[in-house]
């Protein structure tokens, strides 16, 4: 599976920015799709994703501002960031994994997004 990520950029606290997550090789809607960031300094760290079953779920701090959704037909995944603090400063990555659960098999290339007071 190839995912390419895009999307990131400047952006001003309480900005707004859509991440997109392209996937080829095998269809999204086969697997689970997740996205995570990393910051300077800090560990990567989940964000927000789907369930097998499709539903999406969030990690406290971005729930609320972050939204991600997919559209199977186009094979991609988004992740809208509205309300953007500088924390949410990172680099972001889309990642799929083949299974209910278990650990990320495959990661796209990362797209910096950088908020600014």
């Amino acid at each position: 599976v190839q995912l390419q990520a895009s999307g990131g950029g400047l952006v001003q606290v309480g900005g707004s920015l859509r991440l997109s997550c392209a996937a080829s090789g095998r269809t999204i809607s086969s697997g689970v799709m997740g996205w995570f960031r990393q910051a300077p300094g800090k560990e990567r760290e989940f964000v927000a994703g789907f369930t097998w079953t499709g539903t999406p779920y969030y990690e406290v701090s971005v729930k609320g501002r972050f939204t991600t959704s997919r559209d199977n037909d186009k094979n991609t995944v988004y992740l809208d960031l509205n309300s953007l603090k500088v924390e949410d400063t990172a680099v972001y990555y889309c990642a799929y994994r083949s299974g209910p659960v278990g650990k990320y098999n495959y990661w796209g290339q990362g797209t910096q997004v950088t908020v600014s007071s």
